[in-house]
């Protein structure tokens, strides 16, 4: 017996996706909540980068010990997305976020107390463990309480909420220890999240809706332990570049490869049985705008997230800015990349796949003039000079966060809203290790290359994030052009035929999804 279609597979009645949808009178208070976890749990990907050195002295740590406090939590993050998100959508995404955020909680008072690094290094673990958790929930619950245009203009909220939080790490984690001056200053990057944790978690049990599980509460055990053993192997030895993890752990990228490649085949078995995967295939396959959406984050955050490191080691190494300036130098990024992602949320229902080509284009023209200004202005004025071009790029970046969210996850049912956004979040964590990894070790090559040229390090750290925002651009292209193909074929068919195709609905660019796609 063939595997049931999307359509059969996704619930849904026959008057259409939406139908017995009410909104939530509360739906924007708990979305408020709901980003304020967010951003606290992805500011704690890079918020600690700046105390490092602080932590290695307190603790008597060595350099590779210590990185894994940063690298520690972003594997963990990444290993628990796609099965928290399916856990969401089997369990209720409600009672899965309230035990992520207590875990949350609880993990950052325990590393803000560790008299140890290994205890710390243990309570870092549990907290990434903890935001991968939460993450995958964010956009389930946007898929669950929000239609139609309310819906992009959440996830405009929730792009800016990623995108700031990216950024301002470095400048959160410089005040804090500016405020908490001495030896055991640091503490507060971790003790910071409790009382606001403990706030979010009472709101959260008042406001966030109940039910929302869509699946049949069965978890494919053998497909979690498959992703989770690849993914391990594609990540560890990128999480441990600086420790001299490529030189030494390459040969897991060709095992992390053939498990990933066992998990898909498993996944199809599940299918094909009618089974609950973890991650259907189908919706990179079958669901409209997914399978590009989700190449075109993860080429889009190696340069994205690779390049604060960058810039991080020119201000502080190169130029002696203390953490607190390094973090102000990169805040025009932050400051542009929010206020256009929240305008984007609005645009997006409008203006589609064509806001993310417009995004991209900026975001490189502004990344390729602060590579010109590093190479041609005094180091002594790069902080000031900077700023315009970063500012640029930031518009740009607003641009694309947003609308791809949008786009990658508007045709996805909202049974699957949590494995989906938890693939999606996956894929773009895979591009930031990658940039993490790579875009710092070339830095470094570079400036023993160019006999401690700091401006041109930097700078070809920044070309090459020029060259994943250009690839990004190319998958843009590609998927704004089909888009408006399809359209054209949907018009010849409705003229065709005397009237419209059946189950087909047309959006911005010509996006459209026929009947046998998956619906939210």
């Amino acid at each position: 017996m063939p595997p049931r279609s999307p359509a059969e597979a996704a619930p849904r009645s026959a008057a259409g996706p939406d139908e017995g949808y009410r909104p939530d009178p509360r739906r924007w208070h708990a979305l408020s909540v709901t980003l304020v976890v967010g951003f606290m749990s992805l500011l704690d990907v890079s918020i600690v980068s700046v105390a490092l050195p602080s932590l290695q002295s307190d603790l008597g740590a060595t350099p590779a010990t210590v990185q894994w406090v940063v690298s520690g939590y972003a594997l963990t993050f990444g290993l628990a997305l796609v099965p928290a998100g399916r856990l969401g959508d089997a369990l209720g995404r409600r009672r899965l976020f309230l035990a992520g955020l207590a875990g949350f909680v609880l993990a950052s008072a325990a590393a803000g107390a560790a008299p140890s690094i290994g205890w710390l290094v243990a309570a870092r673990l549990v907290q990434g463990l903890a935001a991968g958790c939460l993450a995958p929930q964010n956009s389930a619950f946007i898929q669950q309480l929000f239609r139609g245009a309310e819906r992009g203009r959440a996830f405009g909220l929730f792009g800016a909420t990623v995108g700031i939080s990216t950024a301002v790490g470095p400048v959160a984690g410089g005040a804090i220890l500016g405020l908490a001056s001495g030896p055991d200053g640091w503490r507060w990057l971790f003790y910071v999240n409790v009382p606001i944790g403990v706030v979010a978690f009472l709101l959260a049990l008042r406001l966030l809706p109940r039910g929302g599980s869509g699946g049949r509460g069965r978890i494919d055990v053998v497909g979690v332990l498959l992703l989770g053993a690849g993914a391990l192997a594609v990540l560890f030895p990128l999480v441990q570049a600086e420790a001299g993890g490529l030189s030494r752990l390459w040969w897991l990228f060709a095992v992390g490869v053939a498990l990933l490649g066992a998990f898909v085949a498993w996944e199809r078995r599940v299918v094909a049985r009618d089974g609950q995967p973890v991650f259907d295939p189908r919706l990179v396959t079958q669901t409209r705008g997914y399978g590009i959406g989700a190449a075109l984050g993860t080429v889009y955050f190696v340069g994205f997230s690779g390049i604060w490191l960058v810039l991080a080691l020119f201000f502080q190494t190169g130029l002696g800015y203390t953490p607190l300036q390094s973090g102000l130098a990169v805040t025009p990024f932050a400051l542009g990349s929010a206020s256009s992602a929240v305008v984007a949320g609005r645009l997006v229902e409008r203006y589609g796949r064509r806001l993310t080509v417009l995004g991209l284009v900026t975001v490189i023209a502004g990344l390729a003039a602060a590579a010109g200004v590093l190479l041609l202005v005094p180091p002594s004025a790069a902080g000031w000079a900077i700023a315009p071009a970063l500012l640029l790029g930031g518009v740009g970046g607003g641009l694309v966060i947003s609308p791809n969210i949008t786009m990658t996850l508007r045709d996805v049912p909202v049974a699957m809203a949590g494995a989906a956004g938890g693939g999606l979040q996956t894929a773009q964590r895979f591009g930031a290790a990658v940039g993490t990894a790579a875009l710092p070790g070339l830095f470094y090559l570079v400036l023993g290359a160019t006999g401690d040229d700091y401006p041109v390090a930097a700078a070809s750290g920044l070309a090459v994030s020029v060259l994943g925002a250009a690839a990004a651009l190319v998958l843009g292209v590609v998927d704004l052009r089909r888009n408006r193909a399809g359209d054209r074929d949907g018009a010849d068919r409705a003229a065709g035929d005397g009237g419209p195709v059946p189950g087909e609905r047309h959006g911005p660019d010509g996006v459209h999804s026929h009947g046998h796609a998956w619906h939210g």
